[in-house]
Parts: structure tokens; sequence; C-alpha cells
């Protein structure tokens, strides 16, 4: 195995790299190769060694390749102060001309996204996409949470009849599904007490906004042992607070630097409000006035208006919204004075989950679920509370839309590896 370019060390080395740039001048070459570590530049005598620079001056950006040299320091080179001086090269597959550029948008750009992903940019967002998600299991691991791995494949619509996707299942029919919400649940009744999963997620929406995708990557958790939803919001604020201080902690630097962003590690506890309070609110201090008939769910404008709202009055990224009508909020919600005990936390002007604590009572749970016209569909999760189950409550987070939350990207398509939506299937 050939030496990352980061973990290079003066004398003669032995790496394999991809060509970024090859600048080639009559007597001299200089090149600049790059793997997942960084960069590096190559320097060639074409004097000396003609037949190495006759290789570089037939290759293209991408075209990958293994070089022997020589690595010294040296002052004239901005790129860490060093080059390595080849005396060998291999060439390990070549490249044509790039189908995009710099002037390419979006979805030309996903079209090849295997070409897109080599911006640094890209490569970036992922490691700290990475370190987020390392950062949140680390902190629930901490706390006794064991991690689970719900099937997405099942036998009846998840919450509901539609926003699933149904596929063909041997003779019958089954679903993906869009939430491990039932499963999470199953595992309160089981025993387990404290649970995370982080999978795929599946939405049926025909939706275009800059948020929403047919399929993401959901970081789900659930615990018992709870006495109010205000349990599961001081879960989840010291768990975001946790990872963002991770993520400031090592890329903080490199995120300013390439993204132009500054990451703020919340304060605790996060701010909060009643629904109802915060359209008042936002009626008197940005003249933004609620339809009536939507005063039970938080608008989009709302949603965006949160960000600002958050910022001027508490000088927070985050808000809490708590009090929904139960019209729009789940069946499984546990309600108080038939008001859902659950919650939406928008950050930066986004919703970025909704969490509550779960009605585990069965009797309760059926009488709800029937006012949904439900109770026939989640029949077989029903059965999960007929033999006692512990308050419990939870929430998902959806790690795509945490990266462009973070990075303050226009499109969660840039913070996806692969985006799918309803016109995107490929690549």
């Amino acid at each position: 195995m050939t030496t990352q370019i980061s973990k290079l060390k003066e004398g003669k080395v032995r790496f394999q790299g991809m060509i970024d740039v090859v600048r080639d001048k009559k007597n001299i070459q200089f090149i600049i190769l790059r793997d997942f570590s960084g960069k590096i530049q190559v320097t060639v005598d074409k004097v000396a060694h003609p037949e190495v620079g006759e290789v570089f001056s037939h290759l293209l950006t991408g075209s990958t390749v293994l070089v022997e040299g020589e690595l010294v320091k040296s002052e004239y080179v901005k790129m860490g102060g060093q080059e390595v001086l080849a005396d060998k090269v291999e060439v390990t597959s070549t490249a044509e001309v790039y189908p995009i550029g710099p002037e390419s948008n979006l979805d030309q750009r996903i079209d090849y996204r295997w070409l897109d992903l080599r911006q640094e940019k890209n490569l970036l967002l992922f490691k700290v996409q990475t370190a987020f998600t390392n950062a949140m299991r680390e902190f629930l691991l901490d706390k006794e949470f064991i991690e689970i791995h719900s099937p997405k494949l099942i036998g009846t619509a998840s919450e509901s009849g539609s926003e699933v996707f149904q596929v063909k299942y041997f003779d019958t029919f089954a679903y993906l599904a869009q939430s491990p919400q039932f499963y999470k649940q199953m595992a309160m009744a089981g025993g387990f007490g404290r649970i995370f999963e982080c999978g795929p997620v599946f939405r049926a929406e025909k939706s275009h906004s800059r948020k929403h995708a047919t399929e993401f990557t959901g970081f789900d958790l659930e615990f018992s042992g709870i006495e109010s939803f205000k349990d599961v919001m001081k879960m989840e604020e010291e768990l975001l607070t946790y990872a963002l201080k991770v993520v400031k902690e090592k890329y903080g630097e490199e995120i300013k630097q390439v993204f132009g962003v500054e990451v703020i590690v919340p304060s605790l506890p996060y701010p909060r409000i009643k629904l109802a309070d915060l359209y008042k609110e936002l009626e008197k201090r940005y003249g933004y006035t609620c339809p009536e008939e939507e005063k039970d769910d938080l608008t989009t404008e709302a949603e965006k208006l949160c960000g600002q709202f958050a910022k001027e009055v508490f000088g927070h990224e985050f808000l809490f919204v708590t009090d929904y009508g139960a019209r729009k909020r789940a069946f499984y919600h546990l309600r108080k004075d038939g008001v859902p005990q659950g919650y939406d936390l928008i950050w930066k002007g986004v919703e970025i989950t909704t969490g509550a604590q779960r009605e585990h009572r069965y009797d309760i749970l059926r009488k709800q679920a029937e006012e949904k016209g439900l109770d026939k569909d989640v029949e077989f999760y029903l059965q999960f509370f007929k033999y006692g189950c512990p308050p419990h409550g939870g929430f998902g987070l959806g790690l795509d839309r945490i990266t462009m939350n973070l990075l303050e990207l226009p499109n969660i398509k840039e913070s996806m590896f692969l985006f799918r939506g309803p016109d995107r299937m490929t690549p």
C-alpha cells in the first residue's frame, strides 16, 4: 500500500494521486496531485527525466498516477512548503475532458455527481457530516443507548395510507418505511429503554422544495422513563450542542474558510415558545398574519421567520415550538387536555425535528388511531402496547438537512451523496 499524501515525509517517497493541474513549461513541469488526505506539488525536470515529462504531458485532469521521487522542503512552494521531485511515474488510469465545469448548474453537476464530488468543498462536507454523526453516536452511547437497525420493507403503510412507496414483494405488496417510528416504540415495549438508529428513510412526496428528498438518511432515537416531552427536548438540545462543539473543534476553521460559515455552538437551554404565542409575535414584529385555518400548524413562511425571531429575541440559532393542534400531529403523540405533547425544532429558519412524548396506553392509542381512520392500517403496531409499555418519547433528525443547514447550502441536493427526488433516480 502506498503512502497517503498528507503523511509523506522528507526523502524517497512512493504514492498515488489524481491529477488536479499540469503546468507544462519548456524544461520543467509542475503538477498538482491530490488524494482524499490532501494535495502536493510534483515537479518534473524534463531534461533529466524526459520520459516522465512525456507521460504527464499527455494526461488530463482526473487521470491517476503512481509517482516515485524525492520529497524536499522548498520556501518557493506555496502548497505546504514542500514538493516531490519525480523520477518515475506510472499511469494507473486516464481521464477524458470533463463534461461539467464551474459554469454548470446544480442538476448538470448531479448528472455527473462522481465528478462534482471531486471539489474540495464536497470532501470537507462529508468529513463534517461524518464527524457530526459520530459525535451523536458518542453522546448517546455514553448515555447507554443501544443502536438498532429496523426493516425498511414493511407490510403496511407506516403512519398513514399516503406518502409511502409501494413495491412488489413476491406475490403481494410491501411499502418502504417513511420512518422507523413504530419499531423504535416496539423496542420500548421490548424493554430496551434507550435506542437510536441511523438509516434510510423514504417519503413519496412530490415536493421540489430546497429541503425535501424522497430518500434521505435519518437519525432517530427513542427512550423510556420520561415524565414529559420536555425531557425529550432536553435530550435533543444536549445532543446537538455536543455534536456542534465537536464539529467546530475539528473543522470550524476549514468550514469558515471554504463555506464562509461560522459554526456556532448553541448555549443551553434552547429557547422555546408555544405556537399561538409565536404567531402573535410574528404578527407584531414582522406583520405576518397566519390564515385562521392554518393556526394549528407552522406554515412555511412562519418557519422561515423563526430564524430571524430566534436571533433577535433570544440571540440564538435554535427555537423549540410547542403546543401544536392535534389535527396536524401524528396519532401516536400523547395529548394533555387535547394538546399534543410534542414540538418542532427550528434551526436557522428550517424545521429539523419533530419530537414528542408518545402515547403508550393501548386503549387511548387505539382511540386516537381510530380518530384518524388508521386503526386497521396500524393493527400490528397497536399490538406492541397490549402487554405494557413504559412512558417514552423521541425524535428524528434528517442528516442531510442538518448538513445543509450547518453549511448554509442553498439546496439539500448539495448535502447528499446522491440525491433522490420526484425527478431524480440516477446516477
